[in-house]
This record gives structure tokens, sequence and C-alpha cells, in this order.
């Protein structure tokens, strides 16, 4: 099994796939006016409108609901890229912080409260695992 993507639900597809369109710089490639994607090479992020729900089952995903999922993108320097996003971001969670596991990372909020974790391995244990 591989992972290909992952889908948030939302009630605005345009302003959602904007805001990840300013923070990656990729341009989203749009399937209809509900359903779009950013594709990289570690896998896709899609976003996808409240209405495309009821394709599967009706109410099955909430939009601006999501408690438990932190969406993560690895970039070279947090601390640059914190420098660019700042005020284009919103809520920032936590500032750019070295964590135990040895990521420097940057956490903030996406404009329906999804979390988003900028990261770099920047111990020499961190670049190993997330290098291989």
């Amino acid at each position: 099994m591989k992972l290909v993507s992952i889908r948030i639900i939302t009630e605005d597809t345009g302003r959602l796939v904007g805001f990840y369109e300013a923070i990656t710089g990729l341009a989203a490639t749009w399937y209809t006016e509900d359903f779009a994607e950013l594709v990289t090479a570690a896998g896709t992020l899609a976003i996808a409108s409240t209405r495309t729900v009821a394709l599967f089952k009706p109410g099955a995903a909430r939009a601006a609901d999501n408690h438990s999922v932190i969406i993560e993108w690895r970039v070279d320097d947090v601390d640059a890229t914190y420098r660019r996003l700042a005020d284009g971001i919103g809520e920032v969670v936590q500032a750019p912080t070295t964590m135990p596991w040895g990521n420097r990372s940057l956490l903030f909020r996406d404009p329906d409260g999804n979390l988003v974790n900028v990261f770099a391995p920047v111990t020499a244990e961190a670049i190993r695992r997330l290098d291989r």
C-alpha cells in the first residue's frame, strides 16, 4: 500500500487552495470548481469542496473540524520560511522551535483551522532518519 494524498474538505475551496499555493509556492491543478490538487514529489495535497462529500456519503467529512491531523511540509530553512510567510499565515501556534526529536518546527493554522507544521531536520540523527 502506498500513501498518495491527503484531502482537506472545505467550505471555501478557492480560499484554501490559494493559501496553500501561497505558502508552498506550488500551483494547484484544478479538475473541477470543487476539487484541486497540489502535487509534490512526496505526495499530493487534495482540496475539495464539501459538495464532494455527498459523492461518498453525506456527512462523512466535515469542513473546518480537524482536531487530530497535522499537515507537514519539509523545508530547507524554517526560520527563513517563517520570515517569508509571517504576514500571511494567520495564527501562529508555535514560532520556530527545535523539537526534542531533532526537527526545527513552525506550527500554524490554515484558514480552516487545520494545523500546519513547516519543519526541517537539524540534528544529525533527524537528518539521517528523514533522508533515508
